[in-house]
């Protein structure tokens, strides 16, 4: 029998990056094909601007979302993730002919309030198809926001964080450097941090 990781009430802070992750009820596909993905992402930048959300990186896998964000306004996340799912389950819903929940009862978050773990968030989340052996590297994996961070291909709702700027005097530098990040692979005791982290809520300090 699996061992359930216990939950923590949640927290959030004004300006402090929150790491979101959404897996899809009893871990089943939400996304099917190429528009499915279009949607998602189209309704994640709607809410960027609705609730001044600030979307750092971002990952959409077959059967679970990852997202970095900072909100000043703490309410705004939920209001964010709510805005999202409001309307993409019952587009997927109609789409395909199905009923009921799409996702997990409520979502996972905790605080990355250390600088040194921020860049490490962002490559975690965006090596998630490399570690799922989806693609080679990360730049193969249209749904995420490695193409934006590493200078590869703008995307209009992605807001660089101060941490990320501090890479660069300019954009193409900032992106040189953090896509040499991805050189190496990420260390297994970064990694257990991190997810360790979004399945307790622990903050990353």
């Amino acid at each position: 029998m699996e061992n359930k990781v216990p939950r923590r009430p949640r927290t959030l802070l004004p300006n402090v990056p929150v790491h979101i992750v959404q897996r899809g009820a009893s871990r089943e596909a939400v996304f099917f094909e190429d528009e499915d993905y279009k949607a998602y992402a189209s309704w994640m930048k709607e809410a960027a601007q609705a609730y001044d959300i600030a979307v750092h990186a971002f990952v959409l896998m077959t059967n679970h979302i990852h997202i970095l964000l900072t909100a000043q306004n703490t309410e705004n996340v939920s209001k964010f993730m709510q805005h999202i799912g409001r309307r993409y389950v019952p587009f997927i819903n109609h789409k395909y002919g199905r009923s009921g929940s799409l996702w997990e009862s409520r979502y996972k978050s905790n605080l990355v309030q250390s600088e040194r773990y921020f860049l490490a968030v962002m490559r975690y989340i965006e090596l998630n198809p490399v570690r799922a052996n989806m693609v080679e590297q990360a730049a193969q994996y249209r749904w995420s926001s490695f193409r934006h961070n590493s200078g590869l291909k703008p995307l209009s709702f992605i807001t660089p964080h101060p941490i990320f700027n501090m890479l660069g005097s300019d954009t193409a530098t900032r992106s040189g450097n953090y896509l040499s990040m991805f050189e190496q692979q990420q260390n297994s005791q970064e990694i257990n941090a991190i997810r360790n982290a979004w399945q307790t809520g622990r903050s990353l300090v």
